[in-house]
């Protein structure tokens, strides 16, 4: 039986790779928190840089995340694995996310990893924002297996350079010490869009949270101020914009892939 991974502190880096019309790629160091959804209060006793649900310099709101009623996210992942149909026997449950920093966050993805007792994967929840303050979860089975692949059709409007069509594919490694994490986007079988996160696990100290405080100062502003920043350099070159459509529901099922990313 291996466990599930510890909570931590997760450093690496992201890249983003546009294929469609033309190429354009970018990409930035960067740190996110790995949570015990039920033990973050015990997990973040005695630190001081590190807060849950009250302001610090990080902080975790349950919140930010789930219907965002601030109720426990056990409740409310429980409900879309239930809604999904997919089983799970009450272990742990993961959250690789940002915290807020200086009370500030902007979450352009959030994951849950939904495990049995055993520690085996049993699904996990994409949990999507943009900039328009706007939110979808894609719910997916997971097999349990070293590297997990799943897909699901792509109904919520992330870019204005992209139309909501087509497909994501996802492909997961999770480990005690690492993670990865590969989104290929997909319309009418042709690449658009490729994401990569790889993450390495650090403890969840004090000292770790002002190293990467340091490293990367004001986070989360950073990641939002990418995000603008490339937009113009998109519309500059040229990229089609697509205005916003209505929102979808708030989630959405998606579904186990045999075949791995074309880079693979």
């Amino acid at each position: 039986m291996t466990p599930a991974p510890a909570p931590g502190l997760m450093r690496g880096r992201t890249v983003h790779v546009r294929f469609q019309p033309f190429a354009h790629r970018l990409e930035y160091d960067l740190f996110q928190l790995l949570i015990d959804v039920d033990e973050v209060a015990n997990d973040v006793k005695g630190l001081r840089w590190l807060t849950y649900n009250r302001f610090g310099p990080f902080a975790f709101y349950d919140r930010d995340h789930g219907d965002r009623s601030g109720a426990p996210l056990r409740l409310w992942v429980e409900a879309q694995l239930k809604a999904a149909a997919i089983e799970h026997d009450g272990g742990p449950i993961r959250l690789l996310t940002f915290p807020r920093v200086l009370g500030y966050v902007f979450n352009p993805l959030s994951v849950f990893f939904i495990h049995h007792r055993d520690g085996r994967l049993a699904a996990v929840i994409y949990e999507v924002n943009n900039t328009f303050g706007e939110t979808h979860s894609y719910v997916a089975p997971a097999t349990g297996a070293e590297v997990e692949f799943q897909e699901a059709d792509k109904i919520f409007h992330v870019s204005p350079f992209f139309d909501v069509s087509g497909r994501y594919a996802f492909t997961l490694r999770s480990g005690q010490a690492t993670l990865s994490l590969t989104i290929d986007s997909f319309s009418d079988a042709v690449r658009q869009h490729l994401a990569t996160l790889k993450l390495r696990r650090e403890a969840l100290s004090d000292r770790n949270l002002v190293r990467a405080f340091f490293a990367i100062p004001l986070l989360t502003v950073k990641v939002i101020l990418a995000i603008h920043w490339e937009a113009l350099k998109l519309l500059l070159k040229g990229a089609r914009y697509h205005h916003k459509p209505v929102p979808p529901i708030p989630v959405s099922i998606a579904r186990l892939s045999r075949m791995p990313s074309p880079h693979e």
